[in-house]
Formats: structure tokens, C-alpha cells, sequence
């Protein structure tokens, strides 16, 4: 048996190694998540390799994880997007409301490492959290009569963050919608039409105009047939962007064979801002190596596993073809059944006879034009232009977030929140007729009609 003095040196040995492998772990291993209490919810679980995005100071509190929350989510709670901004709670009226449920701290409902208790879209506030300040709903609302809190944040009702899609005047606006538009029509793409108003676009370096082969600029031994080729076919050739545009940061900077992502957002700033904001860049972010589908919750394409997410993932050089990431990019990785479903989809078809020449363009239907909207951007005071949203999360959860920016170019709003609301419509990729029926068309309708009847209009001319 071993002495007391000698148990004594064994404990302190194990002592010290323990304090050695916690020293290591929290100073100089890079996988911190032997600390987690729980898993990250599915919109963070990306980062999880990045504690300190969200814990800023070992002694920081809700005061700092509020101002981490800010940080990345502050610009999709500004008007008109959040219909529960903070001066409504700060405002002495509602003093009451806040000693319910304290809606200025984003924790109060959204409480990361909590997997028993998480629900979709990141809540950890019970499904009824709404009967908090709305409980005399009915009196206000008597279409909301008999109607359980559960079913606020449904489908086609409501969302705390942002409801511009669903309040009543919208509705009411679109009451005799019908299931197709007369004009079933994207936004047409416009960039390269408005690069010369553009301010942060180097026009002094690479003039709007079209280039030939003999405009190319690259060392001849990296100027090869395919590269060449591919790049007379391209946008950027029409548009002036030169190979240096890419591969020389400055005129006199050393040629450099891979471009990165910072250089295609010196002349894609806005694409690139909203890439880094949805799960495909976030790790980026942060400074993480970029995502592969291998980190990704829905099933992917075995073959695509460990391949990196960057812009040429997508838009792979020398044609950036936008028409390749607009479908092909996207199911080389994703293998979810709504994904795979997509080929036997009517939009799918729409997309074929758009290839085809035979509708146009802005009818053709990709996975892009619902997932990566053509949205309006303020470039500045004086600017807007169409963008593509890069940010593929920033209208799938809520689901309803989709209608504007895309179901609405070629579906009514009633039909729109009917189908985002059938789950197993969504599994086969709309293909068919929603089997749901929400109410908030009708709701809507009836107080429109009651509204009218009180002052002698009619319901329809």
C-alpha cells in the first residue's frame, strides 16, 4: 500500500495535471466546447468554436450577451422590420408590460444552450409566451375570439420580430388576389446597368465597358485557352472588370492565383455583407475556417462533405456564371427532400423554358429566386439597386418572411400563406395544392366588411 506522504504526492500530481489540461483548454485549445452546458441552437451551432462572439468578458452578464445579440441581429430589428421595438417598452405607458415578461433583454426568449426547452427558430419561451401582454386580445380583436395563444407565432399569423407581411391593412390590400398574377415576373437584375453611379466602385481602375481578348490582362503564362475563354463569356467582361480586377488587389500588387472573398467584395460589398450574415458565411464572421456541409444539420450530397464555402464555391471561375449558382451550386450540396424535390417541381420547369429561351429570364423559377430574393437596396441617400440577398436564413425562419421579397412576384398573398404553411407541400417542393387553410385572410375580411357597412362603402368595386 502506498504511504499517506506518498498519496499526498499522487493527489497533487493529478491536481496539477488537471489544473494544467483546464489551463490549455481555456488559453490555448482551439475546441472550447467541453464547456458548453448544452448544444448551440441551430442558427449558432456554426460558431460554437467561437465562445467569445457572444461571451465577450469572462464577467460579463445579460448587459454584454445583450450587447453580443446587437451586434449581429441589431440591423434586422430597425423599422420598419420590427414591429416590437424597443421604445415601446421603454415608454412609461407600458411599464406594466415589462414587469410581465422583460422583451429588451433578447435572452428573455432566446436562451442559447437549452435543448430541452427550444423550440424552432431559437425560442425558449413557452408557445403561448403572447397571452403575456395580450391577453384581453378578444376584446380588442373579436375575430381573435376563442383562438389559443399557441397559435400566434403560427404560419400566416404572427411573428414577434417582424409581421409587415401579415398586418391587416396588407391583408385587406390583397383580398382579391388570386392564386397566379396577371404578371408573374422577378425583379430584374440590374448591377452591371448601374455601376458607373455607384461611389465605392473603382470606375478609375476598370471602366464600364466591354473587353475582348485581346483586352485581357493577365501574365501569359497564366492566361490559358479555358480561362480566357470562360471569361469573354462572363459578366464581368462585358462590364470591364478586368483578370487583374481579381487577382491583383492594386495595380501594382503581386498576381495572386486564388482570389479570396475580400476581393470580390471590393466590388460586391452589399453581396458580401449579407453572405457573412446567414449560415453559409457566419464562421467566416468570426474568423473560423469557412463552413462545409459537413457542419450543416440537413442532409448534404456525400461527395460535398468537406467542401469549402466561399464565393467560388458557388460562382466557380473564370464565368462566375450566376445561372450555375442560381441551381446546380445549390443541389451539388443540399440533399434535403424539399431540395431534391425541386426537379420534379413546376418551378423547376419554368426554369428549363427560361434556359431555353422560351419565357423570359425574370420567369424562370431557381432555388435563388425564392432562397436568395432579388431584394431593393439602398446603396446610399441618393441610390438603390437591386440586390441579391446573400443571406439564405433571412427568409426561412419565419417561413412567412418569404412572401414579399418572393412569393408575391408571381402568387396571391392568400394562396402564399396557405402554402408556407403546409409542411408537407414545403417536403415536395410546392408541388401541388396546399391541403391548409389559414385564417387570417378571412379574419381580415371581416373587418374589412364590418369597417365598410359602418360607413356605407362597399366591399368591392
Amino acid at each position: 500500500m502506498l504511504s499517506q506522504k506518498h498519496m499526498w504526492g499522487v493527489w497533487i500530481g493529478l491536481t496539477l495535471l488537471a489544473l494544467a489540461l483546464l489551463a490549455f483548454i481555456l488559453f490555448k485549445a482551439q475546441d472550447k466546447t467541453f464547456f458548453m452546458p448544452g448544444p448551440l441552437t441551430h442558427g449558432h451551432h456554426q460558431i460554437e468554436m467561437a465562445c467569445d462572439v457572444c461571451h465577450t468578458s469572462p464577467m460579463g452578464g445579460s448587459e454584454l450577451l445583450q450587447d453580443a445579440c446587437i451586434d449581429c441581429h441589431g440591423d434586422q430589428r430597425k423599422k420598419p422590420m420590427d414591429s416590437h421595438p424597443k421604445r415601446k417598452f421603454t415608454d412609461p405607458r407600458n411599464a406594466n408590460l415589462i414587469e410581465n415578461i422583460n422583451v429588451l433583454e433578447c435572452i428573455t426568449c432566446h436562451q442559447e444552450h437549452r435543448p430541452g426547452i427550444t423550440q424552432k427558430g431559437g425560442y425558449t419561451q413557452p408557445v403561448d409566451f403572447c397571452v403575456y401582454c395580450h391577453e384581453d386580445i378578444a376584446e380588442e380583436r373579436p375575430t381573435h375570439a376563442n383562438l389559443g395563444f399557441e397559435t400566434c407565432n403560427s404560419a400566416g399569423c404572427h411573428n414577434f420580430h417582424n409581421n409587415r407581411a401579415l398586418y391587416t391593412d396588407f391583408l385587406i390590400k390583397h383580398l382579391e388576389d388570386r392564386e397566379l398574377n396577371d404578371r408573374m415576373q422577378l425583379p430584374k437584375k440590374e448591377f452591371a446597368s448601374i455601376l458607373d453611379q455607384l461611389i465605392d466602385y473603382p470606375a478609375d481602375r476598370f471602366p464600364v465597358q466591354a473587353l475582348t481578348a485581346q483586352d485581357a490582362d493577365a501574365p501569359p503564362e497564366h492566361l490559358t485557352e479555358d480561362a480566357l475563354a470562360q471569361w469573354l463569356a462572363s459578366g464581368h467582361a462585358r462590364s470591364g472588370v478586368n483578370c487583374s480586377a481579381c487577382h491583383q488587389k492594386e495595380a501594382d500588387s503581386p498576381w495572386q492565383m486564388n482570389v479570396n472573398r475580400e476581393q470580390c467584395a471590393s466590388c460586391h460589398a452589399a453581396e458580401n455583407d449579407t453572405f457573412l450574415s446567414g449560415l453559409h458565411g457566419m464562421r467566416q464572421k468570426v474568423g473560423l475556417p469557412p463552413m462545409t456541409p459537413a457542419n450543416a444539420k440537413l442532409p448534404m450530397q456525400p461527395d460535398a462533405q468537406h467542401k469549402e464555402l466561399t464565393c467560388n464555391s458557388c460562382h466557380s471561375a473564370h464565368d462566375y456564371s450566376v445561372v450555375t449558382a442560381a441551381v446546380d451550386a445549390c443541389l451539388g450540396c443540399h440533399a434535403d427532400n424539399h431540395s431534391l424535390a425541386y426537379q420534379q417541381s413546376l418551378h423547376f420547369t419554368l426554369w428549363e423554358k427560361s434556359l431555353a429561351g422560351e419565357i423570359p429570364d425574370t420567369q424562370g423559377v431557381s432555388c435563388a429566386s425564392c432562397h436568395m430574393p432579388r431584394i431593393n437596396h439602398d446603396v446610399n441617400d441618393w441610390v438603390s439597386r437591386i440586390l441579391v440577398q446573400h443571406n439564405q436564413n433571412a427568409t426561412l425562419n419565419p417561413n412567412e418572411k418569404m412572401i414579399r421579397p418572393a412569393c408575391l412576384h408571381c402568387h396571391g398573398l392568400g394562396f402564399s400563406i396557405d402554402a408556407l404553411a403546409d409542411t408537407n407541400l414545403i417536403e415536395r417542393n410546392f408541388t401541388g395544392r396546399p391541403s391548409k387553410h389559414i385564417q387570417s385572410m378571412d379574419m381580415a375580411k371581416e373587418v374589412h366588411k364590418k369597417s365598410l357597412e359602418e360607413t356605407g362603402g362597399e366591399l368591392f368595386k
